[in-house]
C-alpha cells in the first residue's frame, strides 16, 4: 500500500471512529428508548467498521500511528465543534499543536 492510500485509509478510519463515538454519545443523551437504542446500535456498527478498517491492512501500524493520532484528534475536534457545538478552547488548541508536532516526528523520523 502506498503512502497516499494508507493516509486516506487512516483518514477514513478516523472518521469512522469519531463518528461511531458521536453516535454512541447521541444514544446516551436522550430521546425515546427506541431512538437511543438505534443511535447506540448504529454507533456499534460504525465502531466495528472502524476496527476492521484500521486492522485489516498488513501494514506496520506503529509507523503510521503518528499520522492516525493526528487525524483522529483533528476530526474529533471538528465533530465536537460541528455536531455538539463545543468549540475548542486554548488548552485544546495548544495541546493539539503538540499532538500534530508529535505525529510529524513519529511519522517522519528515520531511526
Amino acid at each position: 500500500m502506498n503512502t497516499t492510500s494508507a493516509i486516506l485509509l487512516l483518514l477514513f478510519a478516523a472518521l469512522l471512529e469519531t463518528g461511531g463515538d458521536a453516535l454512541i454519545r447521541l444514544g446516551l443523551r436522550g430521546g425515546t428508548p427506541l431512538v437511543r437504542a438505534l443511535w447506540m446500535l448504529a454507533g456499534g456498527v460504525v465502531l466495528f467498521a472502524y476496527g476492521y478498517t484500521v486492522n485489516a491492512p498488513g501494514w506496520d501500524f506503529g509507523r503510521l500511528l503518528g499520522i492516525y493520532v493526528v487525524l483522529f484528534f483533528v476530526i474529533a475536534q471538528l465533530v465536537s465543534w460541528l455536531v455538539f457545538h463545543q468549540r475548542p478552547g486554548l488548552p485544546i488548541v495548544v495541546g493539539g499543536g503538540f499532538i500534530v508536532l508529535g505525529g510529524i516526528v513519529l511519522s517522519t523520523w528515520k531511526a
